[in-house]
């Protein structure tokens, strides 16, 4: 292999792939969220995976409950392979986001969606952002600023907002 192949491989290497990525490579990408004017921390930075999984798992406990309720109220029955609770949190999720920018469980944790053109978020952004997360894997996909494709494809982040606790 010539010299220039072989720079050429050192500087692509593992470092570069998902195996070893850039930053064990040294590689300064800064913190999450600065390419998009957010703060390192504190109110306003990128907010992180767990508490924003946490805030998930919240809301879809409060749509299994309302699923629950509903059930009892109107003697409906439940089969297997039902789309009611999906169907309930997609709808908690998308107007509550839609029209307030976060959800009982983003409330509770501190974190709040916002459009980075400062905006506020909207029925129609949050619909678009409320099908992917639906279907999970875009989701999954997140980027170095915390976002996922959901996030991205409604050009919204999530912030950590200060909580009032009395």
């Amino acid at each position: 292999m010539s010299e220039p192949e072989q720079q050429q491989t050192r500087r692509v290497g593992t470092a570069g792939s998902w195996l070893g990525g850039v930053r064990s490579a040294g590689v300064d990408l800064g913190f999450p969220g600065e390419r998009l004017g957010l703060p390192r921390e504190g109110a306003g930075s990128a907010a992180g995976y767990g508490r924003r999984l946490l805030a998930l798992f919240i809301v879809l406990g409060l749509a299994w409950l309302a699923v629950l309720f509903q059930v009892r109220v109107y003697g409906w029955k439940l089969g297997k392979g039902s789309l009611l609770p999906v169907a309930e949190f997609g709808v908690e999720v998308w107007l509550l986001t839609g029209l307030l920018g976060l959800t009982a469980g983003k409330r509770l944790l501190g974190l709040r969606v916002v459009r980075l053109d400062g905006k506020p978020v909207g029925l129609l952004y949050s619909l678009v952002r409320t099908l992917l997360l639906i279907l999970v894997i875009p989701a999954l996909i997140w980027d170095r600023d915390y976002r996922g494709l959901h996030d991205r494809a409604a050009n919204t982040v999530v912030i950590n907002v200060p909580t009032s606790r009395g």
